[in-house]
């Protein structure tokens, strides 16, 4: 189970550090790349710059603290938060009327609810 554990955990942070493609590509650019990105024109440049730098930030926390050995109950923290944060992805679609996209945030937020759930009972560090 924790391989498992750390796949899923890899799978989250690598997916967290594309995400933080927001920072660096213009939004009308990332706009047309497809239905599912038009999100980015709600937010300005500096929400998304946050939010990039908050992806970047938990795709760290979920790797790090337990590689390092240094306050490894922050890797259940932070995948506590990168849950809240699809849990919010998925209310944004939903306001947008993107339907066929909020399964794929639902699915990730499930994801990062079981690491969080795993790593703070019975497979903890």
């Amino acid at each position: 189970m924790n391989i498992a554990l750390w796949i899923i955990t890899g799978l989250l942070a690598a997916l967290l550090l594309v995400s933080t493609s927001k920072a660096l590509v213009p939004r009308e650019k990332m706009a047309k790349t497809g239905e599912a990105a038009e999100w980015v024109l709600d937010f300005s440049p500096a929400a998304l710059r946050t939010l990039a730098l908050l992806d970047f930030l938990a795709a760290i926390g979920l790797v790090l603290p337990a590689v390092l050995d240094i306050a490894p109950v922050m890797v259940p923290m932070t995948a506590t938060c990168v849950a809240a944060l699809f849990l919010g992805a998925a209310i944004m679609r939903l306001r947008r009327g993107e339907r066929k996209t909020i399964v794929i945030d639902l699915f990730y937020c499930a994801l990062a609810v079981f690491v969080a759930v795993c790593r703070f009972g019975p497979w903890a560090f």
